[in-house]
């Protein structure tokens, strides 16, 4: 194939890269839906398995960690022993870890196993787009972000309907139960249809992975713990503050030692000498951070103050979903051809006045027409904010270090949503004690029956408060991507411009 293309040379001429991407597709779908659909079913296991609202937490919270620090060193083993076979690897451990969640009976075992499905993630994601980036030319790769990005954006979206579909129909394990099925048929697309790519000699920094766990485990324990020790002692040596201190800390260690690394380090820090990339990564972190955290206080709302069951608190996020898939072939058409700074703009301002708007409504008696014209808003905000900028920040990588780059990216997105699942445990815990109520309050009764009508108002003004966080996340994306550069090569076809790498 022609070096022109950007494209590997050992890929057949005849190769048609589209149906490996969508068998791959079917994975990546699954998993990022396991970031929101236990959002509707929140309530039903804090009630199921006696959890109050922290430890319930912590089930989306172990996940979303144990899916952000290994994703450091997956993308490089993709490249090291070939995207498709990490690929299977974290298939397999992805869906038995789900098996394994369904069939759990307390709280603590089912952190546990989604500290095992999140690793299983990690093996994956990177893997899906190595794979774009290695076998689509750069002109058309605004086209196949744009699948993988409309698979982010309604996977995000679609999964608390899903998930209350199946709550209510069957119970909160079969959120997890599904996705064995579809992970054996996606296990069997991908071994038939995904390439050999070839791969790249590699070693790989454990002491970093080492440095990176530690400081991102701290920093979130800290911020998710902090306000059920009231931000005070843990144990006899060690506070909150100071554990936070330390894991921030412990990341600038890590920081630094990627700086002095004379192997390969697990972060080319030369990457973010390309301004887009550096922009994309950090606007992906402000989405994956609001969207992760206005969730939790929306369906404890839904569910918890209105009565209403996870199917038709879920149905809520309809509007959002449907308008993504109306506008996300649009939006593809268009990264290739417009600066993404005017896509993306729209995408973030679009979503802080949803978000503002929404949390403005929650309240025991709002109707819900009301409540579905944000929505529908922020579906808008979504189609003009996933293929946009993951396609912005990885146009210009090389092939080298695709696998790399592309964990980079997908670790930057994770740690967004693992943060914004420790804040918004944080903030919640707090709001809850401001407005009257005990930090640790559970009053989920499940059934689709509301709390006692002296708290809903307390807890309504406690989650609305709540949804502050992500208004505030989406405006800081706002900022940053006003400083995007037009890519040159953009709807061209024309060879990425090179980035400066760290030694390879």
């Amino acid at each position: 194939m022609a070096t022109s293309t950007g494209l590997t040379k050992e890929l057949p001429d005849d190769y048609k890269p589209w149906p490996a991407l969508w068998a791959m597709v079917i994975g990546f779908f699954m998993i990022l839906l396991d970031n929101t659909i236990v959002s509707v079913a929140t309530p039903a296991i804090a009630h199921d398995l006696h959890a109050d609202v922290n430890n319930v937490i912590w089930v989306t919270s172990a996940y979303l960690l144990s899916y952000a620090v290994p994703l450091l060193v997956t993308g490089r083993l993709g490249d090291r022993f070939g995207p498709k076979n990490v690929y299977l690897i974290g298939l397999t451990i992805f869906t038995l870890a789900s098996l394994w969640c369904g069939l759990t009976g307390s709280i603590e075992m089912l952190i546990v196993a989604r500290v095992v499905q999140g690793v299983g993630a990690a093996l994956m994601t990177p893997q899906t787009m190595a794979v774009i980036t290695r076998t689509f030319a750069p002109a058309n790769r605004g086209s196949a972000m744009a699948l993988w990005g409309a698979t982010a954006g309604v996977a995000t979206l679609v999964g608390p309907i899903l998930g209350g579909v199946l709550v209510d129909a069957a119970g909160w394990e079969w959120i997890f139960f599904i996705n064995v099925p579809v992970g054996i048929i996606g296990f069997v697309l991908a071994w038939r249809l995904v390439p050999d790519l070839p791969t790249h000699s590699h070693t790989f920094d454990w002491i970093g992975v080492a440095l990176s766990g530690a400081g991102m485990f701290m920093l979130v324990f800290g911020i998710q713990e902090g306000e059920k020790y009231d931000w005070g002692t843990i144990t006899g040596i060690i506070s909150v503050p100071a554990l936070i201190i330390v894991g921030l800390l412990v990341i600038a260690a890590f920081l630094w030692w990627q700086s002095r690394i004379k192997a390969e380090p697990l972060v080319p820090l030369g990457l973010f000498r390309d301004r887009n990339f550096s922009l994309g990564n950090g606007g992906i972190a402000m989405v994956s951070l609001a969207i992760t955290s206005m969730s939790l206080p929306f369906f404890f709302y839904a569910q918890g103050v209105r009565g209403w069951s996870p199917t038709h608190s879920a149905l809520l996020m309809a509007p959002m979903a449907i308008v993504l898939m109306i506008l996300s072939p649009f939006v593809g058409k268009l990264v290739d051809r417009v600066h993404p700074r005017n896509i993306t703009l729209v995408g973030f301002g679009t979503a802080a006045i949803a978000m503002f708007w929404l949390s403005r409504l929650i309240a025991p008696d709002t109707p819900v027409w009301q409540l579905i014209l944000p929505m529908a808003l922020f579906g808008v905000s979504n189609a003009c904010l996933w293929a946009p900028l993951g396609a912005t920040a990885t146009r210009n990588l090389p092939m080298a270090s695709a696998g790399a780059g592309a964990g980079v990216y997908n670790t930057t997105r994770q740690v967004g949503a693992v943060l914004g699942s420790a804040a918004i445990a944080a903030i919640i815990q707090a709001r809850l004690t401001s407005n009257g109520l005990p930090s640790s309050f559970a009053g989920f009764q499940g059934g689709g029956k509301s709390m006692p009508a002296q708290v809903q108002g307390p807890f309504s003004d406690s989650m609305s408060q709540s949804l502050l966080l992500p208004v505030f996340a989406f405006i800081v994306g706002f900022v940053l991507v006003l400083f995007f550069q037009k890519p040159s090569h953009a709807g061209h076809g024309g060879a990425p411009a090179p980035v400066p790498v760290m030694a390879e």
